[in-house]
């Protein structure tokens, strides 16, 4: 197999068109099947159309997120109505927290939301994410907490500010009793987060299960240690032109 292209690092300044948009969620619906952090058709993947107003692509509600193309992704609202023809259902009450997170949050272009069996647990514990590893370290001083109100219900609006609050300028957060979340300035970067955060969980778990003492180190070499992490608005875009062109080679209806 040839060697393709050199990656071309992205201007964070250029304004993607709604195709584009369109094409990188594709992928990335496809990609959390790929990894194994679905649930069924639940949960949801939502990014902010370029334009003036509040027009957002998420999924329709009963499509396998193996069966995500960039065509069948719908444009919904701030209360996640379609505002456009879709002969398949949308979840307004599934894109509350999505909605509450894009109007709020400058930096969630896109927004991310899962209910892995690692991220769930993690979830459950008190002590939240530790950091037993470098994948874990990266996450130190990245990750909000939001604890438990029920169900997210489009008729709790205070629950909404709360979210919001508790993520503040973060880019992903732990949902008490729920699962993950992650948001980016593009796709790629929320992806990012959000493989990493569920490898950390998984770490944190594997670690736990075999009963051994865990060793946390010093809290110093931490902070040094996630300081050494790049972050910025172009977070993870190697990776993911690496994964699209796996999608390219593999699945490429994702982006019909």
């Amino acid at each position: 197999m040839p060697l393709p292209p050199p990656p071309v690092k992205p201007d964070p300044s250029r304004i993607q068109t709604e195709q584009e948009v369109r094409e990188d969620l594709a992928a990335a619906y496809r990609l959390i099947a790929l990894f194994g952090m679905t649930d069924l058709v639940f949960t949801h993947l939502s990014a902010r159309l370029p334009g003036e107003g509040h027009r957002f692509l998420v999924n329709p509600y009963g499509l396998l997120f193996e069966e995500i193309t960039a065509s069948s992704l719908v444009v919904v609202d701030a209360e996640g109505e379609p505002m456009q023809d879709t002969a398949w259902p949308v979840n307004p009450a599934g894109f509350v927290i999505h909605s509450a997170v894009h109007r709020e949050c400058a930096h969630a272009m896109c927004v991310m939301h899962t209910h892995t069996l690692a991220g769930m647990a993690v979830a459950a514990q008190t002590g939240g994410l530790l950091p037993l590893n470098q994948m874990s370290i990266e996450f130190d001083g990245k990750v909000a907490l939001h604890d438990y109100e029920g169900v997210a219900a489009d008729d709790n609006l205070s629950e909404r500010e709360r979210l919001v609050r508790d993520l503040g300028d973060k880019p992903c957060m732990i949902l008490r009793h729920h699962g993950l979340l992650t948001v980016g300035p593009t796709v790629a970067a929320a992806f990012y987060w959000m493989y990493y955060l569920e490898q950390a969980c998984r770490i944190q778990l594997a670690a736990q299960s075999s009963g051994a003492p865990l060793a946390i180190p010093p809290a110093q070499v931490v902070t040094r240690t996630a300081a050494q992490f790049g972050t910025g608005p172009t977070k993870g875009w190697l990776p993911w032109q690496a994964l699209r062109r796996k999608l390219d080679r593999e699945q490429p209806d994702y982006v019909t």
